[in-house]
């Protein structure tokens, strides 16, 4: 997290209504969805159950860190994609949790398109000024923000800077 960047830390009811927000949105039917990993992972199982959707995918791109000036412009690493067969011709929702600079989305997109697929991109939250994409945004977004966002499923990782935040717990 940057300094001085204000935090959000959500509860899980927070999340039950980003998913209430996210479900009106969706018309039709999606033959797959592609959860990045790990974010998309928790956020892409609740709608895939909402929304019934059977045939789920997952991609792990890693961008590499080493070189301070490449970062943003490194080309990805695809560790984990599914099969292009998978996709062609299909309608796939592509899940992540936020949408911060986008390279990570944008280049999954990339990879359904080119696999001959349709991907429509859903985040619970976008970030609109730190995109690197003016021109192409999530279709599916619950809340825009500049914050950030711990999900109740990180609370005891920690964030970016190791420091622990905690909710009251209940039994």
């Amino acid at each position: 997290m940057k300094q001085g960047m204000r935090q959000e830390i959500l509860t899980w009811s927070d999340v039950d209504h980003l998913i209430d927000v996210l479900l009106p949105q969706f018309h039709g039917h999606f033959d797959g969805m592609l959860m990045i990993t790990r974010g998309g992972i928790v956020p892409g199982g609740m709608i895939a159950e909402a929304l019934g959707i059977k045939h789920i995918f997952t991609a792990a791109v890693n961008f590499p860190h080493d070189v301070e000036r490449a970062k943003l412009l490194a080309w990805p690493e695809f560790l984990q994609f599914p099969d292009d067969s998978l996709l062609a011709d299909k309608r796939i929702l592509v899940v992540d949790d936020v949408w911060g600079s986008g390279r990570t989305i944008t280049a999954v997109k990339g990879r359904v398109e080119a696999a001959g697929g349709y991907p429509e991109l859903c985040v619970f939250h976008y970030n609109p000024k730190r995109s690197l994409f003016p021109r192409i945004s999530p279709m599916y977004y619950a809340a825009i923000t500049d914050a950030w966002i711990t999900y109740p499923w990180e609370i005891d990782r920690g964030g970016p800077d190791k420091v622990l935040a905690r909710l009251p717990v209940t039994n």
